[in-house]
């Protein structure tokens, strides 16, 4: 019982980890995948910005072509901007590491019930034994 609690604490940690360094991840990604960078370094730039909705895209059309925006108004007061290449490269990372992701929680499951099962209970008889 006390080893699943630690291992449920443990998750809900790796889970509050993974939230403060989401937004910090997804720029990394942004960058890695292609798109660029307009700082919003005046007041008319500052206004759009914030005309944007954070940290999610959006997508605009420009000479006929999809451009898509990341607006950051947090981390960096900037606009991360790319073409379809660049969000299906973006996405495909994503993808990658959502899945690495579940199979280290995976990984790390598994190992708790194999130490759980491990365990020597002794006198008090195994871990599905009623306790009167």
């Amino acid at each position: 019982m006390k080893l699943k609690s630690i291992a449920a604490l443990a998750l809900i940690g790796l889970g509050i980890a993974g939230c403060v360094t989401d937004t910090q991840n997804k720029e990394n990604m942004l960058a890695a995948a292609g798109f660029r960078v307009r700082v919003a370094d005046t007041p008319a730039k500052v206004a759009s910005l914030k005309s944007l909705p954070a940290h999610k895209f959006t997508v605009q059309m420009q000479n006929g072509q999809p451009v898509y925006l990341y607006a950051d108004p947090t981390v960096c007061g900037c606009i991360y901007y790319g073409n379809q290449d660049n969000y299906g490269s973006y996405q495909q990372m994503m993808f990658q590491q959502r899945l690495a992701n579940q199979q280290q929680m995976t990984a790390m499951m598994n190992q708790m019930n194999a130490q759980q099962m491990a365990f020597d209970y002794g006198p008090w008889g195994g871990p599905f034994v009623p306790m009167y």
